[in-house]
């Protein structure tokens, strides 16, 4: 086992910020963690977990123990008459998994394609797209204990999935309805993650965006594959390429509320973006409240709101003069006053803020 000293993690956050791992190790398999965990200063020592790092903001550098999980590898693992269960590494690209998964014949991801970030951090987020969400396709996980070094395995009622939620995301239990009742934020390493497709599959549609490429094609029954480089084209027209601009994709989640809270704001504001949802609550467009306020093409620093979505907040930093996370917060905090101020509502934030 090597423990890196003072590692660069620009290169491991989307968003492009400068900072460094004081202490890195790699982990490629389960008996990195076993070594990690039977060096006595490094058992003691706060670890900090981290994937393809698309959904962090690093403000400065990392004091903890940075596990950097490379477990790679992907396979059909069984079927059945129902579905592909498919196993993949935790460290694998997300939008590979979904690339493999189609062009072996196994549909139900595409709606999932091109969120940027690691297989191992698609339960955490419980990442969503287009009317799919993971806990939809989810069958299992493995994990494994960084206490105890102990392996074990999470079905979809263990995760406790909610809205870009998990029990990866809670550091303690919550009492009440919908509440978790153990928290594993920062006490396990996601080593491997399951995923059943079904064979009876059924196309999601209904998003505008889609409807308008169905429009456009011609095509009112589209196989998986049209879904997904349909949904390919929509992100690279809306979504900045990390690779080109760092971002952290969505910067804030979908606020959800009550039919007459919505009915209030739509009093005020009659063209505001809402989906009515099956429990009877009403999610409302975040990217939709922030331009309201005028926050698109805006920037604090080298912080900026992206100019096709005001959702992305990006990197508008040279190499010579990088974006910090401060200047990060700053502007999102500042979206946050303004939304709450215009219209009662608190917007929260997706990335973990380290």
């Amino acid at each position: 086992m090597l423990v890196e000293k003072n590692v660069p993690l620009q290169h491991s956050n989307s968003f492009g910020i400068v900072a460094k791992a004081l202490n890195l190790v790699r982990v490629a398999d389960e008996g990195s963690i076993a070594a990690v965990l039977q060096d006595p200063a490094l058992n003691a020592a706060p670890k900090f977990v981290l994937g393809g790092g698309s959904n962090i903001v690093l403000t400065g550098d990392v004091k903890p123990l940075v596990l950097k999980v490379e477990i790679m590898g992907k396979r059909l693992l069984r079927e059945d008459a129902k579905a592909w269960v498919i196993e993949a590494g935790a460290g694998e690209n997300w939008h590979d998994l979904v690339t493999w998964t189609l062009q072996n014949g196994y549909p139900g991801l595409e709606n999932l394609a091109l969120i940027p970030g690691t297989v191992g951090a698609s339960p955490v987020q419980n990442i969503g797209a287009y009317g799919v969400e993971l806990q939809d396709r989810f069958e299992s996980l493995d994990a494994v204990d960084l206490t105890t070094g102990q392996t074990f395995t999470l079905n979809a009622a263990q995760c406790a999935f909610g809205y870009r939620d998990s029990v990866f995301k809670h550091s303690s239990s919550v009492p009440g309805p919908g509440g978790h009742g153990f928290g594993l934020e920062g006490k396990a390493l996601i080593t491997r993650v399951r995923f059943a497709l079904p064979k009876a599959w059924k196309a999601v549609l209904g998003y505008a965006d889609i409807e308008k490429k169905m429009q456009q094609m011609g095509v009112q029954a589209p196989d998986a594959m049209q879904i997904y480089e349909w949904i390919c084209e929509i992100r690279k027209a809306k979504l900045p390429d990390p690779q080109v601009i760092g971002n952290a994709g969505s910067f804030f989640k979908n606020p959800t509320v009550s039919p007459e809270q919505c009915a209030d704001i739509i009093q005020r504001e009659p063209k505001i973006v809402h989906y009515h949802l099956a429990d009877g609550s009403v999610k409302l467009a975040a990217g939709w409240l922030i331009d309201a306020c005028g926050w698109k093409g805006k920037s604090i620093g080298n912080a900026g709101v992206y100019e096709k979505q005001a959702l992305v907040l990006v990197n508008r930093g040279g190499s010579a003069d990088p974006v910090t996370g401060g200047e990060v917060m700053t502007l999102a905090k500042s979206i946050q006053t303004s939304v709450y101020e215009r219209f009662g509502i608190l917007l929260e934030p997706e990335p973990v803020v380290v």
